[in-house]
């Protein structure tokens, strides 16, 4: 399983929030369970694509075993992921 937080912690309402991405929706999913979170958490409710997490659910979603990247660093793997994550929920092949 290979779940992705980044560093876009973007201010909203008074919170900074980041997103959580995985390789698989699945794997989005089980991960996010994981954290508490309820399946319709998702920004991007079409594909499912990530979900939205607080800056403390960030550090705990690097806790439990997220690997940190980049949004700056990272475009093409966050890219990668984000393009898989709608393929899998329009219902192609990944």
């Amino acid at each position: 399983m290979t779940v992705y937080v980044d560093d876009a912690v973007h201010p909203w309402r008074g919170e900074r929030w980041a997103h959580l991405l995985a390789d698989t929706l699945d794997e989005l999913h089980a991960f996010a369970a994981l954290l508490g979170m309820p399946r319709r958490a998702f920004q991007d409710r079409t594909s499912g694509a990530h979900y939205d997490v607080t800056a403390a659910m960030r550090a705990r979603a690097i806790a439990l075993g997220a690997m940190p990247i980049s949004r700056h660093h990272d475009r093409a793997l966050v890219r990668a992921v984000i393009a898989n994550a709608r393929r899998q929920g329009r219902g192609e092949a990944p």
